[in-house]
Formats: structure tokens, C-alpha cells, sequence
């Protein structure tokens, strides 16, 4: 009776512990489909589009008190016949974070990309850039930039 215990004990936890790695696998398996995915649309001209930036890409913001957070956005529009897909953005520092949208961007829709800039300890004339990479014709790095001016509280 003893062992009869001990074997169901040990085969219900080889189970759970398949069924979590079943799950754990497809899980992997689905974000590196749509990781590949991405990078075909990188790497593959047929797949190709193009941009059209709504906003200016350079925005002068003005001034701003030490310890804000200022949001900036920038609107853009997929002007051409296949989905724009945003595969990256970053920022020239860590006082600054882009944000892409996730899905891509169908023919003659618009989207945004959008930053946060941290300016405590920032004091002065600042100027950030945010670096976006998508399926673009010509050229698949596009670059986007902010001044403002940082005034000691």
C-alpha cells in the first residue's frame, strides 16, 4: 500500500511537470514565430513599405522644470501597400524611453511612436534622439529627435 502511494505520488508530479513544460515550449515556440516574423519584414524588400512622419521629426519643446517626466509622441502614417511593422525603437540614453506600437500598421493607417524623458538631473539644453527601425523602402533607420531646456527647480 505503501508503494502503491508513493508511485501515484511520483507519477501526478512527472505529469504536472510535463504538462508545465508543454506549455512553457508552445509558449517559446509562438514568440519566436512572431519574432521571426519581424525580422523578415527587416530583411526582406518584397515585404517593404513606406513612411510618411505626420509630426515633424525634430519638436522643440521649450522649457521645462528639473524632475518633470515629458511625454513626447510622434504620429506617422503607413503610405504604402504592404503593413509597416515597427520592429524597434530606442533611445540616445537612459533618461529616455521609446515606446513602438506592438502590431503592425495596416496600409493607409496612421500610428505612433512615443517617448518619456526623465529630466531630474538634466539641467540645461537638452537634445535626445529616439531610433526607430522598421520595413521601410530606402532606408529601414529612421531617426527622431527632441530639444528642450531644463530649468533648475
Amino acid at each position: 500500500m505503501k508503494y502503491l502511494f508513493l508511485t501515484l505520488i511520483a507519477s501526478s508530479l512527472f505529469f504536472s511537470c510535463a504538462n508545465n513544460e508543454a506549455a512553457t515550449t508552445g509558449q517559446s515556440n509562438s514568440d519566436s514565430a512572431k519574432q521571426t516574423q519581424t525580422m523578415d519584414a527587416i530583411t526582406d524588400s518584397s515585404n517593404y513599405t513606406s513612411i510618411q512622419w505626420i509630426d515633424s521629426i525634430h519638436q522643440e519643446l521649450g522649457k521645462v522644470q528639473e524632475g518633470q517626466v515629458v511625454e513626447i509622441s510622434w504620429h506617422f502614417k503607413n503610405t504604402g501597400n504592404k503593413p509597416l511593422i515597427i520592429t524597434s525603437t530606442s533611445a540616445s540614453c537612459g533618461c529616455t524611453v521609446a515606446e513602438k506600437p506592438e502590431e503592425p500598421i495596416a496600409p493607409g493607417n496612421e500610428g505612433i511612436i512615443k517617448a518619456k524623458f526623465d529630466s531630474n538631473g538634466r539641467e540645461g539644453m537638452q537634445r535626445k534622439e529616439v531610433f526607430v527601425t522598421a520595413n521601410t523602402n530606402n532606408n529601414t533607420n529612421h531617426q527622431l529627435s527632441f530639444s528642450l531646456q531644463v530649468q533648475k527647480k
